[in-house]
């Protein structure tokens, strides 16, 4: 945008005889003209910047004149004056910018602070010129309109996240019980079925028939020969084992709800034998482990280990006879405390019967951030919990509380978390400090920290670079880089599904952008049912300049 610069008369070279100042004055706005960029000032980094180019063409600047340019902005409630600019002719002996009487283009920056009220400002210039020590008259010029603030609408508080909890309102629980056999046998012996893991089963059993809380689903019945004899026998043997252990499960489970059951025979127990040998204290357990993984072939196995004379003896007394089995493996599904019970339990204070993930599934039900953070402490002062920790944190950092939250932070084991990380970073971003911020967003990595990284580029004004960034993300953030980069179609689309007023407002932003009136009417409306004071905002607001609302 291009507006005519009045001080060119001031300085217009004295030529024309007995022309009048005023008459000079006339005949040089036609020719020195002024550009300013942007041609709609905007606040960037909470600030109004703008740059501007003076063009004076040959034959206007005198050698003795001289010209001090002042730039106020002028806004609702105030003006703010900017660091005044100085010219002065070729003969002048002062330490200026000089303009030679054969033309130039002069540059020159302003910088203001943003207060609010600038949201309806302009950018004007005051000027004096001297010539032959005579003081000329300039009018005011108005250089540029002002000022859009759509960035503000961003939010810049920072996103974090809550630790969740692994609260299972069905929790499934395993139960099992186990029968052995004498080597070569398939028969059950009656000592077996008093053993103490049959009778947890059966005490399982039982305690599930009775419970409306428990539902038994099911039983496996497995069972397995030792790998010693060959394949073939130990197959034919481990059947029989599995047709026994379905005759004996008749007495185990005889009274109880058993649920569905599930019948298999294994042969050789090759990985139960890998498995045992592993945790022994056999002197050559890895080399016989070693042998288990150079030959896949059974009876190459066997022969194997059976070289290793002295150790094979301990195999037969230490580890063959616990893998001539049955084993019974019955699934339950317990149903825990609902949302509900977990409240009346709280409320008769009786948070003593919670554990960990009971209680800070409380928490994240809680109304009041006060409640959320006693909750959270109990979790973490009770029961040694670092996501109660975290959380505290968390509850402080939503209450604006910084430094309390960084001391809950600090105290967290692991550091390099991606969620502490990112938390200490919104910490440092609401403190101002862009850079530290940023360092810890990108160390962070998640998804959090990507999104505040896309709002300090926001903020940094690099527009371009945020719209990158938040792609995808949705809400807010995205909908502003995507309306100051001229995306107006994909501002609204990351809008949706958001129903608050201030993503009607920027609806609405998005469709004065794309001069569409009575979308900008529509949105503004839902915007101002849902906030009142909102109405205020947009009237100042020069992106709605010339709608009807």
């Amino acid at each position: 945008m291009k507006r005519f610069l009045a001080i060119a008369a001031a300085v217009l070279a004295l030529t024309a005889c007995g022309k009048s100042a005023a008459d000079k004055l006339a005949e040089a706005i036609s020719k020195v003209t002024v550009e300013c960029e942007p041609s709609v000032l905007e606040v960037v980094e909470n600030s109004i910047k703008a740059n501007l180019t003076v063009n004076y063409p040959a034959g206007y600047f005198s050698k003795d004149a001289m010209v001090v340019v002042s730039p106020v902005l002028v806004y609702e409630g105030g003006e703010m004056a900017g660091m005044p600019f100085t010219y002065q002719g070729e003969a002048v002996k002062l330490n200026n910018k000089v303009v030679p009487t054969t033309g130039g283009t002069v540059r020159e920056k302003v910088d203001y602070p943003f207060v609010p009220g600038m949201e309806k400002s302009h950018l004007e210039l005051r000027t004096k010129a001297f010539i032959g020590g005579k003081e000329v008259n300039i009018p005011v010029i108005k250089v540029a309109d002002g000022c859009i603030n759509t960035v503000a609408l961003a939010d810049f508080s920072g996103a974090f996240d809550y630790k969740a909890d692994n609260y299972q309102e069905v929790v499934s629980q395993f139960t099992e019980g186990q029968i052995h056999y004498d080597v070569n046998s398939s028969n059950v012996k009656g000592t077996e079925l008093r053993n103490q893991s049959i009778q947890e089963l059966t005490q399982a059993l039982q305690e599930g028939k009775e419970s409306e809380r428990v539902t038994v689903k099911g039983t496996k019945i497995i069972s397995y020969a030792s790998p010693e004899g060959g394949q073939d026998y130990n197959s034919k043997l481990s059947d029989k084992r599995s047709d026994a252990a379905m005759q004996a499960w008749k007495t185990i489970g005889k009274g109880a709800e058993a649920g569905s059951t599930e019948v298999q025979s294994i042969g050789q127990d090759w990985e139960g034998f890998k498995e045992a040998i592993s945790k022994s204290n056999l002197e050559d357990k890895d080399l016989i482990l070693r042998v288990l993984s150079m030959y896949s072939d059974p009876a190459v196995r066997e022969s194997e280990i059976k070289n290793l004379s002295q150790v094979y003896t301990e195999i037969k007394e230490q580890v063959f006879p616990e893998l001539r089995r049955s084993r019974f493996i019955t699934e339950m599904e317990i149903q825990n405390y609902s949302e509900a019970d977990l409240k009346r339990l709280l409320d008769r204070k009786k948070l003593y019967l919670l554990d960990e993930e009971a209680v800070l599934r409380l928490a994240s039900m809680a109304d009041s951030l006060d409640e959320k953070q006693t909750l959270y402490r109990a979790a973490a002062d009770r029961m040694g919990s670092q996501r109660g920790l975290y959380n505290v944190g968390a509850v402080l950092l939503e209450k604006d509380a910084h430094a309390a939250a960084e001391v809950y932070f600090n105290r967290l084991e692991n550091q390099n978390d991606p969620d502490v990380l990112n938390a200490l970073g919104v910490i440092k971003l609401r403190r101002g400090a862009l850079e530290e911020a940023a360092t810890l967003f990108e160390k962070s990595g998640n998804a959090s920290a990507i999104k505040n990284l896309g709002a300090i580029a926001l903020r940094k004004g690099q527009y371009a670079k945020a719209a990158e960034i938040l792609k995808g993300t949705g809400g807010k953030n995205e909908a502003v880089a995507d309306i100051l980069t001229g995306k107006y179609e994909e501002a609204l689309q990351a809008l949706a599904g958001c129903k608050c007023a201030d993503t009607d407002y920027l609806r609405a932003v998005a469709s004065a952008r794309l001069r569409k009136a009575a979308d900008v009417k529509q949105y503004l409306s839902a915007a101002f049912a849902k906030n009142p004071a909102l109405r205020e905002q947009a009237a100042r607001d020069i992106e709605f300049a010339g709608f009807d609302f």
